[in-house]
């Protein structure tokens, strides 16, 4: 029974953790995620799945790690601090315009460069979680 009580609690810990890592990202950008989907801008829908997927793999590999939900939080911490100073990171090295407007505008190759951003961070922040 213990099993599956703490089966329980960690998937509604991985969840509750994947959303809010989602509001956060969501609270960065200067418009509204889900009304960019509805117009059925492509280069936001990027960006946001490559945030949700390397959400997702920093909490995979977080969970996969760490026998302690408190330990599999406070590395999800760490790995999304590190999502978003990518984030940052790559707005500082393309100083010659706005991320954010960009996207907003639908242009595709920077939705789709900044997914790659997102997931290439993902995977490497996650080679260092122990």
């Amino acid at each position: 029974m213990t099993i599956v009580v703490n089966l329980v609690v960690s998937v509604f810990v991985i969840i509750l953790l994947q959303v809010l890592g989602m509001v956060i990202f969501g609270l960065m950008t200067p418009f509204k995620d889900m009304e960019e989907l509805k117009k059925g801008n492509v280069a936001v829908a990027l960006a946001l799945g490559g945030k949700f997927l390397a959400t997702a793999i920093i909490i995979g590999v977080a969970a996969y790690t760490n026998t302690s939900i408190l330990h599999m939080i406070i590395w999800f911490a760490v790995g999304y601090v590190c999502l978003i100073a990518a984030y940052w990171i790559f707005e500082l090295a393309t100083p010659t315009f706005k991320i954010s407007e960009h996207l907003e505008k639908g242009n595709v190759a920077v939705g789709t460069m900044l997914c790659l951003v997102f997931i290439g961070t993902a995977f490497a922040i996650s080679s260092l979680i122990v």
